[in-house]
């Protein structure tokens, strides 16, 4: 049966905005499983998001510290319908990402990662699919903020979706 997903990294609360924007925590809501890649900043949001998400894995990040070290791993491995999936903060630098990763995460077929807030989709030739939901609160040199929606299904992801999110005013 297909599997709701969301996947947002990069939060930041409650440094770069005092909370999640409202299109995500729609989409959080409505979701079976959401995937966090780390930077959350404060456990207040990972309290949120576990009593808020029917399914929550997620990940620390280089600026979580204290009970967000205690609470969770640096990286977090789950099965959907058929798809394996990793979950990491950092993958290091773009030029070589893929290939790096493949040989890293080679049991794997999708890796959720954050940390450059730069949204990236891309497959690597060993076919593992790397994904990168950018930050819906801090877009540094993006036009604005985005996190992304998709389905686990029958062994594939599928309808990947990047959402923006508008700057705040």
């Amino acid at each position: 049966m297909p599997v709701s997903l969301v996947f947002t990294a990069d939060t930041h609360v409650p440094k770069r905005a005092r909370e999640l924007p409202h299109a995500l925590w729609a989409a959080i809501d409505s979701a079976d499983v959401v995937f966090h890649a780390g930077d959350w900043v404060d456990v207040a949001l990972l309290d949120e998001l576990e009593q808020r998400s029917r399914l929550l894995v997620g990940v620390v990040g280089n600026n979580d510290h204290g009970v967000l070290r205690e609470r969770l791993p640096e990286e977090a491995w789950i099965e959907l319908d058929g798809v394996q999936f990793v979950v990491v903060h950092e993958t290091g630098q773009a030029t070589g990402r893929e290939a790096r990763c493949a040989a890293r995460f080679s049991d794997a077929d999708v890796l959720v990662f954050g940390h450059s807030h730069i949204p990236w989709d891309t497959t690597a030739p060993s076919g593992l699919r790397l994904v990168n939901p950018g930050s819906p609160t801090d877009r540094r040199r993006q036009p604005h903020g985005t996190f992304v929606t998709a389905v686990a299904d029958a062994g594939r992801l599928r309808d990947v979706t990047f959402h923006p999110v508008p700057p705040r005013r």
